[in-house]
């Protein structure tokens, strides 16, 4: 297969200097590095690309709803103080609307400093992996990890208190910004102090459901379970975390049982 190349970019995207850097490419959106206004200001750009396999009329509609209400769960959690990204700008008619132009949407949002906790987390396991350290030693360590999970824990539990669900839970949509100046990693042990933030909200939706709130928590762990087996043991830290975020979280961790059981039960008939 040859080199992959992405869609063209949108205006006014196709005219910056220098170009936007493409990060991440999914099957819905891709993900770039570039500026805002400023030159000097770092911003994410999402762009929804047109879907040529769709019917132009379905494929825009679609791109506009989704791209909304991203914006709008962003935007409503911003205004609730939840450490997500800032949204910046978007356009949701592809420079065309109806009748032609480019036919994507994208969003432009605030940068954030950091890594990505599925980063910190793998460095780290392969860290103590290739250590030999005493019980005093991994004791430590190991505190360090659960301060980390407390701190994610609480961190969804405030996005669930403002009313959105986030639909992909995972290690990759969270990140650790630093306080203050970058830190510097010891010898390949990376740090974990910094503020949780919840990004990538494209599957995100307005809820106050306990259900909608469990799954989140069942598909985080399910994740961690899968590509932290070495922190996987004190996911109850996350849960303790969440537990003690906001007053509605107990019901959602009830029902977060029931979520446990029916996935359970799939897992055996297969």
């Amino acid at each position: 297969m040859g080199e992959y190349h992405p869609p063209p970019l949108p205006s006014p995207f196709n005219n910056t200097s220098p170009p936007p850097t493409l990060l991440t490419q999914g099957a819905e959106a891709h993900l770039y590095k570039t500026t805002s206004l400023d030159p000097s200001i770092p911003a994410a750009l999402k762009i929804r690309p047109s879907k040529p396999y769709r019917h132009p009329t379905l494929d825009r509609r679609l791109t506009r709803q989704r791209i909304i209400q991203e914006a709008r769960c962003l935007a409503k959690l911003v205004r609730e103080g939840v450490s997500v990204p800032a949204l910046l700008a978007i356009d949701w008619a592809g420079h065309g609307g109806e009748e032609g132009g480019w036919g994507g949407a994208w969003l432009m949002m605030e940068w954030i400093e950091g890594s990505v906790v599925r980063v910190v987390l793998e460095k780290w396991e392969a860290w103590m992996k290739d250590q030999t350290l005493d019980a005093a030693s991994v004791e430590k360590e190991e505190k360090r990890v659960r301060g980390l999970l407390r701190q994610m824990g609480a961190a969804i539990g405030v996005l669930h208190k403002a009313g959105v669900v986030h639909g992909d839970l995972t290690t990759s949509n969270l990140m650790l910004r630093p306080f203050g100046t970058e830190v510097v990693e010891d010898d390949g042990n990376p740090s974990m102090e910094g503020d949780v933030v919840l990004i990538d909200f494209g599957l995100a939706s307005q809820s106050s459901q306990d259900e909608d709130r469990a799954v989140d928590l069942y598909v985080l762990e399910r994740a961690i379970g899968s590509t932290h087996p070495r922190s996987e043991p004190m996911f109850e830290e996350l849960i303790l975390g969440y537990r003690n975020s906001y007053k509605g979280a107990v019901s959602a961790l009830k029902r977060l049982e029931d979520v446990r059981m029916r996935g359970r039960k799939r897992s055996m008939l297969g």
